[in-house]
């Protein structure tokens, strides 16, 4: 790898664009995977060709892998040959005339209101404290719209005063606010009687509020897909449908079914760009229907 430059490129992303840690994880990955690409072809980042970038490309869709990931790829990519050629160590960006596959962007799973309701009420089937605290998780992110690593991130001292919403930081250390109803409410005052409980052994207190006995001290992302979907097996709802990212689209769906405003939710949800929101409209296109039908004056019956 043509020495120093994915580091500078990180680092100018870390210092310049605040990216977050697991975005500069994630490109890294995703460099390194280029790399390997093209040292197969016996090139490096130095020495790549449009052919060259083309053939990957090509072969990132032939893998298999998920819409997302290849796209984020392609992305860092893309990205890092514009910062290579801006410092002047190329003087060609050879990833600038190859176009990517164009593929329609998949339309998120969503849970009924429901559905969620029925999964909450599963959570009761743990053991009470285990319950009470799946039960506050699912009622936090689908009451704030929350990002997994946006609730295991949250502090205890953020949920102790019974506040009526969040600062969160988000992606890219942006700050948003995100609202607490009465039953996400209750849910937390609920878990708190019982987190003592789930302090690690020799442990009498954890800045965190989902704690955890594991070795991390706190609970991880894997672990709380893990209790989703045994929940989701109790409910009797398809596992595939349940996750904390569903959760977050069910927030957002169900608030434009209810005739949320769509720079309300993007607001929310802490999207930079509006048009990743747009989305949830296809997603809530019968409630949205609906709504103009019943409002706009033209589609009124005389």
């Amino acid at each position: 790898m043509s020495a120093g430059w994915v580091e500078a490129f990180l680092e100018m992303m870390a210092v310049e664009r605040a990216a977050s840690k697991n975005t500069l994880t994630a490109y890294g990955k995703d460099l390194q995977d280029a790399h390997g690409f093209l040292s197969a072809r016996k090139r490096d980042f130095a020495s790549a060709s449009a052919e060259d970038i083309e053939a990957y490309f090509t072969d990132l869709g032939a893998r298999g892998l998920s819409p997302a990931t290849a796209s984020r790829r392609r992305s860092a990519l893309r990205q890092f040959h514009r910062f290579i050629l801006g410092e002047g160590w190329r003087t060609d960006d050879p990833s600038r005339r190859v176009e990517a596959p164009k593929k329609g962007r998949p339309l998120p799973k969503v849970l009924s209101r429901e559905e969620v309701e029925s999964l909450i009420a599963a959570a009761g089937d743990k053991d009470p404290a285990h319950g009470l605290r799946l039960a506050c998780m699912i009622e936090l992110l689908y009451a704030s719209g929350l990002r997994i690593s946006e609730l295991l991130n949250l502090p205890l001292a953020a949920l102790t005063r019974d506040p009526t919403y969040l600062i969160v930081k988000g992606k890219g250390g942006k700050e948003r606010l995100a609202p607490l109803n009465d039953a996400a409410r209750t849910a937390v005052k609920a878990y708190l009687e019982v987190r003592s409980g789930f302090l690690p052994s020799g442990i009498k207190s954890s800045p965190w509020l989902f704690v955890s006995r594991s070795a991390a001290g706190r609970l991880t992302s894997r672990r709380v897909a893990q209790l989703l979907d045994e929940a989701a097996a109790v409910a009797g709802i398809d596992r595939e449908k349940v996750s904390p990212h569903v959760l977050r689209h069910a927030f957002a769906t169900h608030l434009l079914e209810g005739g949320a405003d769509l720079r309300v939710v993007q607001t929310l949800l802490g999207h930079a760009d509006i048009a990743t929101t747009q989305i949830y409209t296809h997603v809530a296109e019968g409630r949205l229907k609906a709504v103009v039908e019943e409002k706009h004056p033209l589609a009124k019956k005389s």
